[in-house]
């Protein structure tokens, strides 16, 4: 039972922006890609999810193949994908952008006892709230289809870094559910504090891959492979 990408290529223009990947998301754990900027980590996410396809190797889900199956049906399998930029429906209230993935009261209920902080802002449209808060109930919608796997790009993009630093526990949390969660981010020694597994993306090859402690030890080892 994982998410696993075997020797995966995508191509975008002339040429691949990410060449042979593969790699493992387990369920219950978290792993966190992490990079130079333009590296190639969200086209890495854009094509687990079918935002992009991939031009070479291969995605299983569970031991199915889902490399050519629709953006859709990657998500009704479990594959929930929170992109860059806080995907909010601004004039949709935040209980109604909740509704739009929980199919029960139960799911609901439950992505908001992750975000205690949204239960008095339930009435409230999502365009008054701050970009904490908006990123908070693009979290709690992804939770709430009850994903298999959460892939998560660059959540603290426009936020300070005391904002992210609250959300770092709750992608814990939501990872002890039992959830897989892979975690792209640019505060790269937040993202590995709380990984299991570990990967570093320079110009679309992966230049390290293995234990997030390791990294977090040894700052020469993470430096050598930002550099490639």
């Amino acid at each position: 039972m994982t998410l696993k990408l075997n020797d995966v290529t995508v191509s975008r223009g002339v040429g691949p922006v990410i060449s042979n990947v593969t790699l493992e998301v387990t369920p219950g754990e978290v792993t966190t890609v992490v990079g130079p900027n333009g590296a190639g980590k969200t086209s890495l996410l854009e094509s687990l999810s079918g935002v992009i396809g991939i031009s070479g190797g291969s995605i299983e889900l569970d031991g199915v193949d889902i490399s050519k199956m629709s953006r859709r049906r990657r998500s009704h399998a479990g594959l929930a994908h929170v992109q860059q930029g806080r995907m909010i429906f601004p004039s949709l209230t935040v209980k109604e952008n909740l509704q739009l993935t929980a199919s029960t009261k139960a799911d609901m209920d439950g992505a908001l006892a992750l975000f205690p902080e949204l239960e008095k802002r339930l009435d409230s449209a999502t365009v008054l709230l701050s970009g904490g808060e908006q990123q908070m109930v693009v979290l709690a919608r992804a939770f709430a289809a009850k994903p298999k796997y959460l892939l998560l790009d660059e959540m603290s993009l426009g936020l300070a870094p005391v904002v992210f630093l609250r959300l770092i526990p709750i992608i814990e949390q939501i990872a002890k559910t039992g959830v897989g969660v892979l975690l792209v981010e640019q505060f790269a020694h937040l993202a590995l504090k709380i990984a299991s597994d570990s990967l570093v993306i320079t110009s679309g090859h992966v230049s390290y891959h293995g234990p997030a402690d390791a990294l977090l030890k040894d700052p020469d080892l993470l430096k050598k492979a930002y550099l490639g």
